[in-house]
């Protein structure tokens, strides 16, 4: 920290009966009262420095010895003032980063310039910041933090301005070339008297991000010009500007708990409502600078940073701007998300309302949509066509930009595999929510297209979780909530756990059952070990399963009521829209109402693995049904 001593004689002023004199053989015949204290001074050494202490005792007609002083409007403190009137005695006075901006504004209205003494404090003071103060990293900072105490006075001097602009330039220098002070976290002795006696242990920032500690001591106004100046530059890196707006957000935010709410605001709203309220609007404001600095580039910022900052603003009831905002900036790399990230509390004081804010999630996935390209199928055809017998440069760029659009398309299609992935245990996460509707849930699920998903098993999970959270749906809401599931993208497990699951309407079952007989086939499978009683009942309906299962075509012997088994097999790559039109047209009829024809038929085109795990089905269902016959 640098420093400047001015004068030579000793410190002679002293306290006596609440007043501050100053030892001298000459009686004192000035009295200046200054913030509530009163000073008993002598004119000559006063007035011989400040033109507005010369106006005033113009102004007032001497009425006893002493003549009475009253600086009501004096900007700084008494400190300041004892400090102008040292100088003006020529008492030794010292100088620094911390006591400089209170300085200045004392010494600019108590009107100490050069018009009326050369060589005055105001001089000084300049000479001193502008060729000292400005060039030290850690002294611009601690300057700039002073002036809070004087905002007008330091903007109207240009206190404010010059620091914010010396602090941005070193930012944008090379960290080797900043020098006389170190950041926050070196902190050390760092004294350097502004005529050359140093004592400096220098500390070179080694990172890029080596300011980002010190710019966070600021407070919110001045971070938020200080950060706009070094962004105006052009020259830092978007992702340090993430950094650093990253370290002061945990600096002065509150800490989001899990259950989102904060630990600061509950204990402050608990001991005093309208100083948590302040709190609250503080932080507020926080957030929102913060949201308004956070650069637009992806990548600037990590996606568990942003989501954080839309947790801070749900609870702290940010601006709907804010919340945007962040939402769409989130939606350009929620592949980096994690579920926890996603969990969102909901404003507490909503009645009957989500445990997590889903709408947010909601329009966070709507603005992941809006980013997806389709990806080009061809590059661009040549206009000279067998003309050109040479690949040109401009030939060449244009493949080369082809091959990246690829490239950037194809990651593209690995996010949207990332965060279907996401989704689907998010919707594991908020499932369980026994408030969450139903149109939500569903929305959220088929809010990415269809290819995304290679696989159903998470959604299926999520179904599940679902259901046993909301019992009470009827037939035709679960009908609604399983439509989404597409049976041909679960696995073997999760296919054994379906067909076994109560809960799942009896159409969904039929669907799981109808592809892995598509699967069996496909793959070649056959029947073998079934248990006798599936034996005589396969034999009672003239079926021989140890017989491979005749080829699946539209020429299959199936009965016509399950043609639509034949249509799903003909392309193993079509859709559900055939089986689900089909089985919407069945809708009405109840859970006993398929044929036992079928349903052997298509027991036995089921391989080994299905097969077993249904005539434990079938077994269970053939004993339930003839004790409800006894009965």
């Amino acid at each position: 920290m640098k420093f400047m001593k001015l004068g030579s004689r000793p410190d002679t002023f002293y306290t006596s009966e609440a007043v501050r004199s100053v030892s001298s053989e000459v009686s004192s015949d000035l009295i200046i009262q200054v913030k509530g204290s009163r000073y008993l001074l002598h004119k000559f050494p006063l007035l011989s420095k400040c033109l507005r202490l010369q106006r005033l005792c113009s102004e007032y007609a001497e009425s006893s010895q002493h003549q009475i002083i009253q600086l009501h409007d004096f900007p700084s403190g008494v400190e300041a003032f004892e400090l102008c009137a040292k100088f003006c005695y020529g008492i030794t006075i010292t100088l620094s980063a911390h006591n400089i901006v209170a300085a200045r504004c004392a010494a600019e209205y108590l009107q100490m310039t050069e018009d009326v003494e050369k060589g005055n404090l105001i001089y000084k003071l300049e000479v001193f910041f502008n060729s000292c103060i400005l060039h030290g990293w850690r002294d611009s900072i601690a300057t700039l933090q002073s002036t809070k105490a004087f905002p007008l006075w330091s903007e109207d001097l240009g206190i404010t301005g010059r620091c914010i602009d010396a602090i941005a330039s070193k930012v944008l220098t090379h960290p080797s070339k900043v020098s006389l002070s170190h950041s926050y976290s070196r902190r050390g002795r760092d004294d350097m008297s502004c005529n050359g006696a140093e004592s400096l242990r220098h500390g070179k920032p080694g990172n890029k991000g080596w300011w980002a500690e010190d710019i966070a001591e600021l407070g919110i106004d001045l971070f938020w010009r200080t950060m706009i100046g070094i962004k105006s530059g052009g020259r830092i890196p978007f992702n340090l500007i993430g950094d650093a707006l990253k370290i002061y957000a945990a600096k002065w935010l509150p800490n989001i708990s899990k259950n989102g709410y904060s630990k600061q605001a509950a204990s402050t709203s608990d001991s005093d409502s309208d100083c948590g309220n302040d709190l609250t609007s503080k932080h507020r404001l926080i957030l929102e600078t913060i949201v308004s600095l956070v650069p637009a580039e992806k990548g600037a910022t990590s996606s568990s940073f942003l989501l954080k900052l839309l947790k801070a603003a749900n609870i702290l009831n940010a601006s709907s701007s804010s919340k945007m905002e962040l939402a769409k900036r989130v939606g350009l790399q929620l592949e980096e998300a994690t579920v926890g990230d996603l969990l969102i509390p909901s404003v507490p004081h909503e009645a009957k309302g989500t445990r997590y804010d889903v709408d947010i999630v909601m329009t966070i996935l709507e603005q992941f949509k809006l980013q997806g390209q389709s990806p080009p199928t061809s590059p661009p055809r040549s206009k000279l066509g067998n003309f050109q017998r040479r690949r040109s440069r401009s030939a060449e760029n244009i493949d080369f930009e082809f091959q990246e659009s690829r490239r950037s398309s194809s990651a593209s299609h690995g996010s949207k595999l990332k965060v279907a992935k996401l989704v689907d245990v998010y919707l594991q996460e908020v499932g369980r929510d026994v408030n969450l509707p139903l149109a939500k849930f569903i929305a959220i699920a088929e809010a990415l297209p269809e290819f995304a998903r290679l696989d159903h098993d998470d959604l299926y999970r999520a179904i599940d979780i679902y259901l046993k959270a909301h019992p009470d749906l009827n037939k035709s809401e679960r009908k609604r909530l399983c439509r989404i599931l597409d049976c041909k993208k679960l696995s073997m497990e999760a296919c054994m756990h379906a067909a076994q699951n109560e809960l799942l309407p009896l159409r969904v079952v039929v669907q799981v059952l109808f592809f892995e007989q598509a699967r069996a086939a496909m793959a070649g499978g056959k029947v073998t070990d079934l248990p006798s009683n599936i034996r005589a009942l396969l034999a009672s309906h003239d079926i021989d399963p140890t017989r491979p299962p005749p080829p699946l075509s539209a020429s299959s012997i199936i009965p016509a009521d399950d043609q639509w088994s034949v249509s799903g097999l003909k392309s193993p790559k079509s859709k559900m829209s055939t089986l689900r039109m089909k089985l919407e047209e069945d809708d009405d009829l109840d859970d006993n109402g398929i044929g036992r024809s079928s349903r052997l038929k298509a027991l036995c085109l089921l391989p080994t693995r299905p097969k077993r795990m249904l005539s434990k089905l079938w077994s269970n269902n053939r004993s339930s049904t003839t004790a409800s016959e006894k009965n």
